[in-house]
């Protein structure tokens, strides 16, 4: 089963910025992906925000929903909503282990749509970076942001497990590439080198697909 007919015009719909920046005097690398929706701010807002409908495109969630508690994704990144403005801003920590950065969700207007600022700050880990680069977290949002779509184009429920098993499809392969490839060229936009920022984008299409960065499968 196919979850989309045109994975690399899917990719193509969120526009990716890799920005340096700085918390308590550490380099932190900030990655930026903004896409649109055909809804309202209060439909989107809800989307993101429901215990009930988190689970239909993304992760249950639990925990204490509101600024000051603590939320936890079943089987992922968890932490302390920092910010609730509805249905406007949302701002969390993401903790994952010992791993802290800091996500931020901006809702703003477009004509008959709406659109959905992501920022994700995190320390740099200079090996990390290089051997992944901003691909890393930016592929997994790249396929949070789509699971997002269908469902607000739809109405309806992505299966959990089709959509853990798309990027390993053919259609998932392209997206992921074009994704991967997209967030190399958002790392050289910030001064990368431009080969190095290519290389890690490879590794990281391999790391999402299982397919090897000579583009070979077994």
């Amino acid at each position: 089963m196919s979850l989309l007919e045109d994975p690399i015009a899917t990719a193509g719909l969120v526009a990716r910025e890799v920005r340096t920046g700085s918390r308590d005097g550490a380099t932190t690398r900030i990655a930026v992906a903004r896409r649109t929706y055909p809804t309202d701010r209060a439909d989107l807002w809800d989307a993101l925000t429901s215990a009930d409908r988190l689970p239909r495109w993304f992760l249950p969630v639990e925990g204490e929903l509101k600024p000051g508690g603590r939320y936890q994704l079943v089987g992922n990144a968890g932490g302390v909503i920092e910010e609730c403005d509805e249905p406007r801003r949302l701002a969390v920590t993401w903790e994952m282990g010992p791993l802290v950065s800091w996500l931020e969700v901006n809702l703003t207007d477009a004509g008959a749509g709406t659109v959905l600022e992501l920022v994700h700050e995190a320390p740099v880990d200079p090996q990390f970076w290089t051997e992944y680069g901003p691909g890393a977290v930016g592929v997994g949002w790249d396929l949070t942001l789509m699971g997002l779509g269908l469902h607000i184009e739809s109405g309806a429920a992505v299966d959990p497990e089709v959509g853990a098993a798309f990027p390993t499809t053919p259609e998932g392969r392209e997206f992921a590439r074009a994704a991967a490839t997209a967030w190399a060229r958002a790392a050289t936009a910030d001064g990368d080198d431009p080969a190095a920022a290519q290389a890690a984008g490879e590794r990281t299409f391999a790391f999402y697909t299982g397919v090897p960065e000579d583009g070979t499968e077994s």
